[in-house]
């Protein structure tokens, strides 16, 4: 699937704030929160900016690495200067033309769903990127679909948050029934742009793990922070 360029409005504010439209920001309409908005600039950031849990999946990276939901680029280029090869994956045509003029080498558009069989040492999936398989049945397919672009023995490093807190702050039980609580509807607007309406998944560590070695991988938890985010690695059993 490739984003058509009237339903991709993080699209369209990765190319603005890449001509020097330094305000460029995507405005962001959730189900489980008040509307957010997120700077294009922070699509941008060096290796100085990043989070410590980003910092340390690209120390993980081993060999040719996939950056699935790549953006604007910002992992790969990190990557891409250390000596990886780096292949940056994106639905967004907007984002891959931008990352091509910044300078990376290997930029497809699509998914991860429908790229031809690969021998992938690492998938990276940062800034939650496994939110884009929607919801757990969405995990499972993933788990199914990386064996076939993953190298025997390679990875998959993601970062996540249990969205658990918010039903602790408030001083509520997490939802039992029904669909799972880290199922987030999203939907996005910039510049007279509105997305189409999408799930995106936050899965906490355990189940997480439940769900990869029932599909195969052996799980390890890597970085936990403390507002429920952590980083783990999947690794495809041989």
């Amino acid at each position: 699937m490739i984003l058509p360029r009237e339903q991709d409005p993080l699209g369209a504010a990765i190319k603005d704030y890449y001509e020097g439209k330094q305000r460029a920001a995507i405005k962001v309409a959730s189900d489980r929160a008040v509307d957010d908005v997120l700077p294009a600039y922070y699509l941008f950031r060096g290796l100085d900016e990043m989070p410590d849990w980003e910092k340390r999946a690209l120390d993980e990276c081993k060999g040719h690495v996939l950056d699935a939901g790549a953006g604007a680029g910002s992992h790969s280029l990190v990557l891409q200067s250390r000596g990886y090869q780096v292949t940056a994956l994106d639905v967004s045509l907007q984002a891959t033309e931008v990352m091509r003029m910044r300078g990376i080498k290997d930029v497809l558009a699509g998914d991860l769903f429908s790229l031809p069989q690969s021998s992938y040492d690492t998938i990276l999936l940062m800034m939650n990127g496994i939110g884009l398989v929607g919801d757990l049945d969405g995990l499972n397919s993933f788990l199914i679909a990386a064996k076939r672009l993953l190298a025997p023995g390679g990875r998959i490093l993601l970062d996540s948050s249990d969205l658990i807190f918010i039903y602790r702050e408030a001083g509520l039980p997490a939802p039992d029934s029904g669909e799972y609580y880290g199922v987030v509807t999203y939907t996005m607007s910039y510049a007279g742009i509105s997305g189409t309406p999408f799930k995106w998944l936050f899965v906490d560590y355990t189940r997480l793990r439940r769900h990869a070695l029932a599909a195969g991988y052996t799980c390890e938890l890597l970085m936990e922070g403390p507002h429920y985010e952590y980083l783990a690695a999947l690794t495809l059993v041989a």
